[in-house]
């Protein structure tokens, strides 16, 4: 073995453990644009796999908005927001989000995932402290590193083990941090944010809420998980993605003034990566047009998963905990679900299995994400190929 088969040795290795126990990824090639149904690998089937929850991302209007942004400023920034990259797309989108989710200011970015690394080092540090959800995303976990501040995790949509939590360790460093994701991409279920809100004030401690999965789909019109709870102007910081219900690409840090104005000047991902270009942010607020026009989506978007989850729920299958659209199909076992994701996509459907790391091991489940672009004749054929397949591999016996 020479010395470059040597020292890589270690990659093969994890490589062949990841596939023996069913956690490599094999990707797959989309061929159509994000849609109700889209071409997979060459085959057409049913998509319960985005993000697109309200069908804005091959939407008319989206892809008008971005073909007139590239005729009039071309296809990229060429520069990062503070040198020479801010648009008057740019602060027109900012301002157009501010208002849509009532707030102070905002302030947009790269993604969602940059828009967590790039609000919390600002407001914590070496010194303090994050208190953070046990299933916080990994782009909270990650910012939370960091930002270098001591890390307590709190048990899951748990406000007295926050509280318990914060008054333990509270004392110990200069300044806290509460963040929790609104909706948990896994489980689809819901932070209690209202007696967050409440323990995180009785103690001095900043908010921060990520948005991602809860933007375009809670509160009034898509506005959102603080609207959802009336919390307006009390939440210090929310942080959302414009690649979910939006459609496009591009992350928000909404809140206070006097926050989104030092986060401005702090903000290692906004001051050195190049802005959102033209066409993204240009379809963007084609989005927020389009949801400030009419509550017609939204109001499809959870008729569609209220209906779905019924079919699946009178099957058998165990939906877990899910309140929204974010439906998962709890397997445990990450070979069957594997297997189960498989055949699925054999008989039209393509709905992705997660497991290991993403979910705990023993949690695995098929994640379905239905949205407003799917048909009520969309959602039974759906039904009818989780049964068939559910049948077939065990896990059901009905239907």
């Amino acid at each position: 073995m020479s010395n470059t088969d040597s020292k890589l040795q270690f990659i093969q290795e994890e490589i062949a453990r990841l596939q023996a126990e069913n956690l490599f990824i094999n990707i797959r090639t989309m061929e159509s644009a994000a849609d109700g149904w889209m071409v997979v690998d060459g085959k057409r089937v049913l998509n319960f796999c985005t993000n697109n929850y309200l069908g804005l991302a091959n939407h008319p209007r989206m892809r008008r908005a971005a073909q007139e942004a590239i005729d009039r400023w071309g296809v990229g920034p060429a520069a990062v927001r503070t040198i020479a990259g801010t648009t008057a797309l740019h602060l027109e989108l900012e301002r157009r989000l501010a208002a849509f989710k009532g707030v102070e200011d905002a302030l947009f970015v790269q993604s969602g995932f940059n828009a967590n690394q790039a609000a919390i080092a600002p407001l914590v540090g070496k010194g303090d402290v994050i208190f953070s959800d046990r299933l916080n995303h990994a782009s909270i976990i990650d910012g939370s590193r960091l930002s270098g501040a001591k890390i307590i995790v709190y048990e899951h949509c748990d406000p007295a083990d926050a509280e318990a939590k914060i008054q333990q360790h509270l004392p110990q460093y200069r300044r806290g941090l509460l963040i929790t994701d609104g909706v948990f991409s896994m489980d689809g279920d819901i932070a209690p944010l209202d007696r967050l809100y409440e323990v995180a004030e009785k103690h001095g401690v900043m908010t921060m809420v990520d948005d991602a999965h809860g933007e375009g789909v809670l509160g009034k019109g898509g506005r959102g998980i603080v609207d959802h709870f009336g919390l307006h102007g009390r939440f210090d910081v929310e942080i959302g993605t414009l690649s979910k219900a939006f459609g496009a690409v591009g992350g928000v840090i909404a809140g206070k003034k006097l926050i989104v104005d030092f986060i401005r000047q702090k903000a290692r991902p906004f001051l050195f990566s190049s802005a959102t270009t033209p066409a993204d942010t240009a379809a963007c607020l084609a989005a927020v047009d389009l949801l400030e026009e009419s509550e017609e989506l939204v109001t499809r978007l959870w008729e569609n998963a209220v209906y779905l989850r019924d079919g699946l729920q009178k099957l058998g299958f165990d939906t877990g905990s899910s309140q929204t659209p974010i439906i998962p199909v709890m397997l445990g076992d990450a070979a069957l679900t594997k297997r189960f994701s498989r055949r699925l996509f054999e008989e039209g459907v393509f709905a992705m299995g997660i497991g290991f790391p993403t979910v705990p091991q023993g949690l695995a489940r098929i994640r379905v994400m239905n949205t407003a672009a799917h048909s009520r004749a969309d959602l039974d054929l759906g039904v009818d190929v989780f049964a068939r397949v559910g049948r077939e591999l065990g896990v059901i016996t009905s239907g």
